[in-house]
């Protein structure tokens, strides 16, 4: 009775789709509303999977298939009042090419984009979720020449991912972002006006805003109850998964005893001044600069002498004596309560200097001004007047190394260098600030902060290299095959079907029966493969069966689905490995050898447009690994371990989460409504549940698991 209960739910669910119509508000055509007929650049009309509707080649690189702005607003509303829908597409993309098949965008962000991936055989989707991007990683080979229909289906964190009718992924994922802001846009087979050219054919490419869309593509799924096999499939994916685990466990774990053991490590820098080398930490004194100086990690850092505090007495006053490092108290002068210091000038009736308390008249010549006498100007304890825009600096100002001087209407004073700070609050004596020891760097994780005269550095730490001038990302030396990302040093994380510390070995063919021994010959696995072993009889040929064709003992040929492999068969067991390159060859391929594509056109320009790459260059961006190829730009995100804690965070410059212990700083939290918190007002609320705290209009607080966690919103502190 439940199963035909069951059945009688699914067939309403597929009513609502199929029997009864769809609402025309609820669907949007792409082809139709963005009149690709009347497109004259980039796509021509051509004949489609059936002939039901209009398809349409997409070519050309220098093309902008957008939304008008009716459209992209229609999109837009259409977005922020449903939260399921599905996208359709039915698609025909050229072989081993990359490309977006649909972007919704506002300038760098991804609200929804959906891309495929010929280069390493994905289907990714682009979205956003509490203002950061995220992606979902599918492996699967879309662009192989073939016609496909794809769905993807969203119904709030549930996402289904149909390829010709069947459901190949089905996963909960953080609920993406559909409040689309007004400047958002969609584009069709591109990402946007110089980036992710699809190349290929589009048909039926539609948004539909109801439950279970994909069934308007396919009608016979009409069901959505699971069945015995789907649960006997789900168990052993699950088991799958807890091997993986497993073994990636055990590598992780001798990752953190090897790289225990590189801490124990030193190397010490020395620095060479004058032609003196001093170890690290060594000081020394800097009479002619008044200075004490310190090797630190390679670096020289200088600082000003100490100078004792001057407590002079009511009569003195603290000035600079020359050939000595610190000031001296020395008597003042009062002249018409005028406070002069020693060596300042007053005009009375006659020139006057103060020395030793005394005001001393002297004799002073005034130099010829080529000025008129409304331009003159006293300068500040002189006795001879300048003209206006007078260059005091020039007079041989004194002010420190670290010091510039800036000239004024009537003198000049001392202000420090950028990254410098003044001498016990004498402008004219600046000394280093250590960003580093301060805490005013920007040095992200993965690096040291390094501090430099005026300025700071961010060094790599061992087993990472430079992404930018703040930040680094691991490096494998050996790197990572068959699509493995570089997650630590020397540590990649491998895809399906792949092991070792760089991802070079297919997992126990025979059992998995992945091998191609046929006949009467018996599959025995091997460290990194296996081998054909054949008794005598005369089905022992040594031949091979590849893709269910009869390959000859000695055969070679190349793949139909990768042209720049080849196989060979010897002795019953089939041997592929990718061409070899060689760049002499004016015949070589560049798709197989992109290092050898010194073409302009093959060049690709990064994601900020700044820098030039070369077909075959890789580079990280924004927490992916990118690859330039034939002038097409591939992405595709960084492969994090899985973590095994309760509570996980991205820290800034981060691109993997780590385990906290503090549920109040973690990103991502799995709720247990068991667990609940008692909020200010004394009410008990559930984990995940959200209020203001009590006479604290600004302050806002979670239950995270039985955990009060609370944040003030500053904006809201600064309106009231």
């Amino acid at each position: 009775m439940e199963g035909i209960v069951g059945v009688c739910l699914c067939l309403a669910a597929a009513r609502t789709v199929v029997g009864f119509g769809m609402d025309p508000g609820l669907h949007i055509d792409i082809i139709t509303e963005l009149d690709l007929v009347n497109m004259t650049i980039g796509v021509t009309q051509v004949s489609g999977l059936h002939n039901a509707s209009k398809a349409f080649l997409f070519q050309a690189i220098d093309r902008e298939i957008h939304a008008t702005p009716h459209t992209s607003e229609k999109l837009i509303q259409l977005f922020r009042n449903k939260s399921e829908f599905t996208f359709l597409a039915t698609l025909q993309q050229q072989a081993s090419t990359s490309g977006v098949i649909l972007s919704i965008r506002e300038l760098e962000h991804s609200y929804f984009e959906l891309e495929s991936s010929g280069l390493r055989d994905e289907i990714r989707y682009h979205y956003r979720f509490n203002g950061k991007s995220r992606t979902e990683v599918f492996p699967y080979r879309l662009a192989d020449g073939q016609w496909h229909k794809i769905a993807l289906s969203l119904s709030a964190s549930h996402l289904l991912l149909h390829v010709d009718c069947n459901r190949i992924y089905e996963r909960v994922i953080d609920p993406p972002e559909t409040n689309l802001t007004p400047g958002s846009n969609l584009w069709l087979g591109q990402r946007n006006r110089k980036h992710g050219f699809f190349k290929g054919i589009l048909q039926d490419v539609k948004v539909i805003f109801m439950p279970n869309g994909y069934i308007t593509q396919c009608p016979n799924l009409n069901r959505t109850c699971p069945t015995c096999s789907d649960f006997l499939s789900l168990v052993q994916g699950i088991m799958d998964l807890q091997e993986l685990l497993a073994k990636m466990t055990a590598k992780l774990n001798y990752a953190e005893m090897r790289l225990s053991q590189l801490e124990n490590c030193h190397c010490e820098k020395t620095c060479q001044v004058n032609g003196m080398i001093y170890r690290d930490k060594d000081s020394w004194a800097e009479d002619d600069y008044c200075r004490n100086c310190t090797c630190k990690n390679g670096v020289v850092e200088c600082r000003r002498m100490a100078c004792p505090p001057l407590n002079c007495s009511p009569d003195g006053l603290p000035v600079h004596i020359a050939g000595q490092c610190c000031k001296v108290c020395k008597s003042k002068c009062i002249y018409g309560g005028k406070v002069l210091a020693e060596g300042q000038k007053i005009v009375t009736k006659n020139c006057r200097e103060c020395r030793n308390g005394i005001l001393v008249k002297v004799t002073e010549t005034c130099p010829p001004l080529n000025c008129s006498e409304k331009d003159y100007i006293l300068p500040e304890n002189q006795c001879c007047s300048v003209c206006r825009g007078h260059n005091f600096c020039a007079q041989g100002h004194a002010c420190g190394e670290n010091a510039e001087c800036r000239n004024w209407n009537t003198r000049a004073t001392c202000e420090c260098k950028s990254g410098y700070v003044s001498v016990q609050g004498d402008s004219a004596y600046c000394e280093d600030i250590d960003e580093c020891a301060a805490k005013m760097h920007y040095c992200h994780a993965n690096t040291v902060c390094v501090n430099l005269p005026g300025s700071y550095r961010c060094d790599c730490v061992p087993g990472y290299i430079r992404v930018d001038d703040f930040s680094c990302t691991a490096f494998c030396e050996e790197g990572c095959r068959y699509g493995g990302s570089c997650i630590a040093p020397n540590k990649c994380a491998c895809p399906s079907g792949f092991t070792g510390s760089h991802c070079e070995k297919d997992i126990d063919e025979c059992a998995l029966r992945t091998h191609t021994c046929w006949n009467d010959s018996a599959c025995v696995n091997l460290e990194g493969g296996f081998d054909c072993l054949c008794p005598s009889g005369p089905s022992c040929t040594g031949d091979c069966v590849h893709e269910g064709s009869l390959k000859r003992n000695g055969q070679v040929w190349t793949l139909k689905k990768d042209r720049c492999s080849v196989c060979s068969c010897k002795d019953g067991k089939i041997f592929c490995r990718r061409t070899a390159c060689d760049c002499q060859n004016p015949t070589v391929d560049f798709f197989c050898c992109p290092e050898c594509d010194t073409r302009v056109t093959s060049q690709c320009l990064d994601q900020n447009g700044h820098k030039l790459y070369r077909s075959g260059d890789n580079w990280t961006y924004s927490c992916q690994q990118c690859r330039c190829l034939e002038g097409e730009v591939d992405c595709w995100p960084f492969a994090c371990p899985t973590l095994s804690c309760d509570y996980t965070a991205i820290s800034e410059g981060e691109c993997c989460p780590r385990c906290v212990s503090d549920p109040c700083l973690a990103d991502n939290v799995t709720y247990d409504i068991r667990k609940t918190c008692l909020d200010s007002y004394g009410i008990t609320q559930l984990s995940g549940s959200v209020w203001t705290m009590l006479g604290s209009p600004c302050t806002t607080c979670q239950c995270k698991n039985g955990n009060v966690c609370c944040s003030v919103d500053l904006d809201c502190l600064h309106n009231n």
